[in-house]
C-alpha cells in the first residue's frame, strides 16, 4: 500500500509524538540493523589488525579502516539522523537514550565521516591550490606525524600505532570512534534477545 504524502506525515507525527520514533512491534528491526552495521564495524577493523599486523599492501590495510569508518559513519546517521524531520529526530533520541550515547560523542561528529565522503570534492579543491613538494597519492601505512612535514602531501594513510587517519593531510583520530562501535555491537546484541 503506498500513502498519500498526508497520511505519511501523519503517521510520522504520531509515531514521533506518541511513541518516540520507533513503534514497539518495530523496535527489533531498529536492533537488528544496529547490530548488524556495528558488527561489519567491528568486522573490518578486526582485518585492519591484522592486515597491520602482517604487514599486508597499504592498499589492503586502508582499505580496512576504511571500509570500518564507513559502517561507523552508518551507525552515527541511527543515532544523528541527517534528516530533521520530527519522526528521525525522536528516533535518534531514543535511540541514544536506549545505547547510552550522549551529546557531543564521537559518533556524532561529521568531521571524518565527511572528509571520507566527500573525498573527491576535497581533492577537488586540493588540486585547485597551488602546491609544491613531494606528492604521495596512494595509501600508505606509516607514522601519522609525517603528515606535519610541509613538503609532504599525503592523500590517505593509516597509522595502526595511534589509530590516525590523515585524509589530504589532516590526521582524524579514530580510535574513540572504533571503542563506541564495538560498544554499540556489544549492547545491541544484548538488546536483540528483548526490546528496547
Amino acid at each position: 500500500m503506498v500513502l498519500s504524502d498526508k497520511e505519511r506525515a501523519a503517521r510520522e507525527s504520531t509515531v514521533a509524538t506518541e511513541y518516540g520514533g520507533i513503534l514497539p512491534y518495530f523496535e527489533a528491526f531498529y536492533l537488528e540493523s544496529i547490530a548488524y552495521t556495528a558488527g561489519r564495524a567491528v568486522s573490518a577493523f578486526e582485518r585492519f589488525d591484522a592486515a597491520a599486523k602482517a604487514n599486508d599492501s597499504n592498499a589492503q590495510t586502508v582499505a580496512f579502516v576504511q571500509e570500518a569508518l564507513t559502517h561507523v559513519a552508518a551507525l552515527s546517521r541511527f543515532f544523528w539522523p541527517v534528516r530533521k524531520s520530527p519522526l528521525a529526530q525522536a528516533r535518534g533520541k531514543r535511540l541514544r537514550a536506549t545505547f547510552g550515547i550522549e551529546e557531543g560523542s564521537p559518533l556524532q561528529s561529521r568531521e571524518l565521516r565527511n572528509a571520507l565522503e566527500h573525498f573527491d570534492e576535497r581533492l577537488d579543491e586540493f588540486l585547485l591550490e597551488d602546491h609544491v613538494g613531494y606528492f604521495f597519492p596512494g595509501p600508505m601505512v606509516d607514522d601519522a606525524s609525517l603528515s606535519e612535514e610541509t613538503i609532504g602531501h599525503i592523500f590517505r594513510l593509516v597509522d595502526p600505532n595511534t589509530s590516525k587517519f590523515v585524509l589530504l593531510g589532516t590526521a582524524h583520530s579514530f580510535k574513540e570512534l572504533r571503542d563506541i562501535a564495538e560498544t554499540i555491537a556489544i549492547k545491541a546484541s544484548e538488546k536483540s534477545s528483548g526490546r528496547l
